[in-house]
């Protein structure tokens, strides 16, 4: 393997370090963009019986946007809770465009490692078929041994930098798609706090228990 590495000339080098951190991109967002700790199940329930109860204090309001990006949205409604419905919506808004930004945390780097690998194995290939033509100019067709072996020399970094690239592109559209999803729920509970904060819900959230 390692062979195989080094035969592949100085452009595995960059190859190799954008695998190193698509591989940390990738287990980094799989452990933070877990739903149960993006969207905790039932919280504009409890926030619900936390007023209910008159419980929703300073610090309980800090709990909360401190225990998961939904609950960042759903206290910033809450700092507003009596206030006017469209300025409390307003807030909501502003913070939720701040935590789908910290979803997509990343998201940035692995789509352009998905990009830029294969370009950088094409250009290995490139130089190498570069050398391969040179060395077949100066000494010849006399040791065809050599010449199949520099080509495929010249084609290794392009295979290394499809397989870091093929992985990078699915993950990369996995996380995008799980995103989205999460910000759709966010909306919907977002939507549902203002609404069960101004009486007109409170219903449905008693049934959600």
């Amino acid at each position: 393997m390692w062979e195989i590495i080094v035969s592949g000339g100085w452009l595995m080098v960059p190859i190799l370090a954008c695998s190193v951190v698509a591989m940390a991109i990738v287990v980094e967002r799989m452990w933070a963009l877990q739903r149960s700790r993006v969207i905790p199940r039932h919280l504009v329930a409890q926030v619900w019986h936390m007023r209910k109860n008159n419980q929703l204090t300073t610090e309980a309001i800090r709990q909360i946007r401190g225990g998961s990006p939904l609950g960042r949205v759903l206290a910033a409604g809450l700092v507003n809770r009596n206030k006017e419905r469209e300025i409390m919506k307003e807030s909501i808004e502003e913070t939720g465009r701040h935590v789908v930004h910290s979803l997509e945390r990343y998201l940035n780097t692995l789509g352009t490692i998905a990009a830029v690998t294969p370009l950088l194995g094409l250009l290995g290939t490139v130089i190498g078929m570069i050398q391969v033509f040179t060395d077949l100019t100066v000494h010849g067709t006399g040791n065809v041994a050599n010449l199949a072996g520099g080509i495929s020399q010249a084609l290794i970094t392009t295979a290394a930098g499809l397989v870091v690239a093929i992985p990078s592109l699915m993950f990369y559209r996995y996380f995008r798609g799980r995103i989205d999803e999460f910000v759709v729920v966010m909306e919907e509970e977002a939507i549902k706090l203002v609404e069960v904060m101004h009486g007109q819900r409170e219903a449905d959230v008693e049934v959600e228990e």
